[in-house]
C-alpha cells in the first residue's frame, strides 16, 4: 500500500487519549460498513483514543450520514466525527445523486462546525471494488478515514 495513508502510523502532537470521537455508520451494505468500522476502531485504538472515546451511531443509509454527523459533530464533548458508507452504483443515476449529496453535505458539515468531519464512504462500480477498499487488496478506507481525523486534529 505504498502511498496510501494506510501504509503507516502517524505521529501526533495532539494527546489523543483525552480526544473523542464520533463514527457514523451507515447500515447499507453493512458487510461493507461494518469492515470500515473495524478497520477505523482499530486505527484509533492503535494510535492512543480509548475505547469509551469512540462513540458508534448507526443512520439506514449513505444519504442520512450529513445529518447523523452534524448532530454528532454539534456536541460540544465530540473532536471529530468519521463517516463511513457504501454506495454501488446500479443501473440508475441514483448513485451520482446520493454520492454528490452526501459529499457537499458532509463538507458543509465540516464548514459549519469547524470540526473534522471525514468522508470515509466508498463509491464503487461493484461490490467487489467495495470489499477490495474494505480491508482487501486496496486496504480499508475505514483506517484511513481514521488516520485523516488524526491529521486533521493535529493541523
Amino acid at each position: 500500500m505504498a502511498g496510501s495513508l494506510t501504509s503507516g502510523s502517524v505521529e501526533s502532537s495532539v494527546d489523543l487519549s483525552k480526544k473523542k470521537f464520533a463514527i457514523v455508520v451507515a447500515e447499507w451494505n453493512s458487510e461493507i460498513t461494518e469492515a470500515l468500522y473495524s478497520g477505523a476502531v482499530e486505527s484509533l485504538l492503535s494510535h492512543g483514543v480509548k475505547k469509551k472515546d469512540i462513540i458508534r451511531k448507526n443512520v439506514p443509509g449513505t444519504f442520512e450520514l450529513t445529518l447523523g454527523a452534524l448532530w454528532q459533530a454539534e456536541e460540544k464533548n465530540i473532536d471529530a466525527v468519521l463517516c463511513l458508507g457504501c454506495v454501488i452504483q446500479g443501473e440508475t443515476p441514483h448513485f451520482d445523486y446520493i454520492c454528490q449529496a452526501v459529499a457537499y453535505g458532509i463538507t458543509e458539515v465540516n464548514i459549519k462546525t469547524r470540526k473534522p468531519v471525514i468522508f470515509g464512504v466508498l463509491t464503487t462500480l461493484d461490490k467487489q471494488q467495495a470489499f477490495d477498499r474494505a480491508g482487501g487488496k486496496h486496504g480499508n478506507k475505514g483506517e484511513e478515514a481514521a488516520l485523516t481525523a488524526i491529521k486533521m486534529l493535529n493541523f
